[in-house]
């Protein structure tokens, strides 16, 4: 036990779903942890960080290295300068290892329906999302990500957190996840119930079982805690096994390790469920995670340390702070059919990580006072997800779902009922077509910033049609899923989310308190028009906009990149031959840069890049944010400029821009012209606020 005492290591998780996650891996393993191997600070041998056993793929490792040792050493240094630009590029991520774990066990596949009942800071937000994408050829996947967090500070982390991912499939919505709304989805010109086919379910606890890494938790815990916890647990839980769709699995987790957290809340739900859910067993997923099996008898313990073992001990004046749930069925038949044991327990000295409890649930029919609901969507049944849109009207519905009408068991009311009321209670003659605009305030309670509307660009919008011809989009191009977020003056920025979300959004405007969406695919440029388009590429959501872009590519070499994002704004004459024949007879303005690696010479990257740039008179300039251009070196073997000295960025840097400090994340600030010899537009120089440390 005395190696609890020391510090929690921290873990470092590689961003699985892109294309160059082994490129990343290559380079921690044979340039810094090489650099590891024989070095010593203050007499000390340094230690090298290593791959935790069970996460898949070597894509996340331990480190006992601290903040304060990283930077005694020059080559520590330049380690900790790589693990700060690469986690603000969305490469890397600090998690606390247990932290990992329930989003591994919910086994998302791409064409899944996800929400993220209590998701923030959004460590397992990001995990989740790398999963939708594990196939980058795939722009927009079938399924998404509905990260919700009752807290609207904390959802703005959320928003951070996703942004550094690029992905059009994840919305961010503020609720109290025990009362979050059931929404509406138009399904072939009829309104039905969404039913998610993954839930995660890791909710507010008194979180002893972080006791290495918070210190606070030793002075200020108490049993009181887990007491006052326990109905918002199962409210949340019992929630979302109402929103979870029949075959599908929800996962409930905790960082406590106290039974009434844990399977006591398991158990109530099970109990309630009368053979609609039972409990997975997961013994053969995640093979070397050290494990203990759930318990199958607890006792209940006052703040003042009296025991009881079952509820008919507890007297009457303590019947408000303690509850029948919290104890073990009585039933010795009931309980072993319900297989407690086949939750997880992961304790601290298993495997020098916190403490953490995990329940794998999978939803077998509909909960008893739910008459019907549809089957979790698998591959085969994506066509009906993959009709097109209507651009009709959005449905407008009520501000929340009665709750009589879907939690509570008295009224009997199933989902065909829920659709009906919902459906009747609609109002399609106060908003304009495409337009998402926040709930009304005296219909739901609203807290911290008041969002921009969400505009859907019309088919026929003429701001479309130059940017259609100058790219020389694909037919196959979602243009019903370009949005903005203004109703007046012009449009500056443009963004894009997947179908299935546009649906989502188009129908529940009143229903849900949206706080983000979307990626950014295109910028105005003030003097736009001068180059046949007013809108440039952006480069965050270049890898999305990219499959449906017939012109304006070129194709450069590995020296050329190296080149294009060391150099300012380098002249033709310095890239390849077959750059400047690509480039010359082409008009002035945005284009994009693509490397495609060759296979036949190993040496060479492996991963494909491609970049936003800029075609001037007689030169061609990137506009990648700093961290990301630093990353791209790094993977091609360079010492990026900026690593050597800490300070102001190069010019070339500076140029090229970060990404604009987020404030209420809404509108950003457009990038101006700057009249140089390229005739590129700049940017706004700037930086993402720092990176959270998300432990959870």
């Amino acid at each position: 036990m005395d190696a609890l005492r020391e510090p929690l290591p921290a873990t470092l998780r590689i961003t699985g779903y892109k294309s160059h996650a082994k490129e990343i891996l290559h380079c921690l393993k044979n340039k810094y942890f090489k650099e590891l191997e024989n070095l010593e600070v203050d007499g000390q041998k340094v230690e090298v960080p290593q791959p935790l056993s069970w996460y898949p793929e070597e894509l996340a490792w331990h480190t006992n290295l601290s903040r304060k040792i990283l930077r005694k050493s020059p080559q520590l240094e330049r380690f900790h300068r790589f693990l700060v630009s690469e986690t603000e590029s969305g490469n890397i991520s600090r998690q606390e290892a247990v932290s990992m774990i329930p989003p591994l066990l919910l086994d998302v596949q791409p064409h899944h329906k996800i929400l993220d009942m209590c998701a923030a800071p959004g460590s397992k937000t990001a995990q989740l999302i790398e999963m939708l994408h594990a196939d980058m050829n795939v722009p927009f996947p079938e399924g998404f990500v509905i990260a919700n967090d009752v807290d609207n500070k904390r959802c703005y982390l959320l928003v951070h957190q996703a942004k550094r991912l690029s992905s059009p499939c994840i919305m961010v919505v503020n609720h109290d996840a025990s009362s979050i709304p059931r929404l509406m989805v138009d399904v072939d010109g009829r309104k039905e119930v969404l039913f998610y086919d993954r839930i995660l379910c890791d909710v507010p606890c008194s979180g002893d079982g972080t006791m290495r890494k918070n210190i606070d938790v030793w002075k200020k815990w108490s049993s009181l805690n887990s007491l006052q916890l326990h109905g918002l647990q199962l409210r949340i839980a019992t929630r979302g096994a109402e929103q979870l769709a029949e075959g599908g699995r929800m996962v409930y987790s905790t960082c406590s390790l106290n039974p009434v957290e844990d399977e006591a809340i398991i158990a109530s739900l099970l109990e309630k469920s009368e053979g609609a859910l039972e409990l997975a067993d997961t013994s053969a997923e995640l093979p070397g995670l050290k494990r203990m099996p759930g318990l199958t008898q607890w006792k209940v313990m006052t703040r003042e340390g009296q025991w009881f073992a079952d509820w008919d001990e507890v007297p009457r004046s303590r019947h408000t702070q303690i509850r029948p749930t919290m104890f073990p069925p009585k039933d010795a038949e009931k309980l072993q059919a319900m297989h407690l044991e086949r939750c997880l327990r992961i304790l601290p000295h298993h495997q020098n990580t916190g403490g953490f409890f995990v329940a794998v649930l999978v939803k077998r029919s509909s909960m008893p006072w739910n008459k019907r609901q549809p089957k979790v969507q698998g591959r085969s049944a994506a066509g009906r997800e993959t009709s097109e849109l209507s651009p009709a009207a959005p449905a407008e519905g009520p501000p929340s779902d009665p709750p009589e009408l879907d939690s509570q068991a008295a009224t009997g009311a199933g989902d065909a009922e829920t659709t009906e009321a919902a459906e009747n209670s609609e109002n399609h003659d106060n908003k304009k077509d495409g337009v998402c605009g926040p709930p009304p305030s005296k219909k739901m309670k609203l807290f911290g910033f008041k969002e921009d509307p969400f505009v859907f660009i019309p088919e026929d919008d003429p701001l479309f049609l130059p940017i259609e011809k100058f790219y020389a989009l694909d037919p196959s191009f979602p243009r019903l899923n370009l949005l903005t977020r203004t109703t007046e003056g012009k449009k500056r920025q443009l963004y894009m989310v997947s179908k299935e979300l546009r649906n989502v959004l188009l129908n529940n405007s009143e229903r849900m308190k949206v706080i983000n969406t979307g990626i950014k695919v295109w910028c105005r440029n003030n003097s736009g028009e001068d180059f046949d388009c007013a809108f440039r590429l952006a480069q965050e959501g270049i890898y999305t906009l990219y499959p449906f872009i017939n012109s304006r590519i070129i194709t450069v070499s590995m020296e050329d990149v190296k080149i294009l994002l060391t150099q300012e704004n380098p002249f033709f004459r310095k890239l390849s031959t077959e750059t400047y024949s690509q480039a010359k007879d082409m008009a002035k303005g945005s284009v994009v840069l693509k490397y495609e690696p060759d296979s036949a010479s190993p040496e060479a990257l492996q991963c494909p890049i491609v970049l936003c740039g800029w075609r001037g008179k007689a030169s061609i300039r990137t506009f990648v944010p700093k961290n990301e251009r630093l990353h791209y070196l790094r993977m091609m073997g360079l010492e990026a400029p900026g690593e050597k000295k800490e300070g102001a960025p190069p010019p070339s840097e500076a140029a090229a821009g970060s990404v604009s400090p987020e404030g209420r994340l809404g509108e950003e600030l457009a990038e101006e012209p700057r009249g140089e010899e390229a005739g590129a537009p700049g940017t706004t120089p700037g930086s993402e606020p720092p990176h959270a440390d998300t432990g959870r």
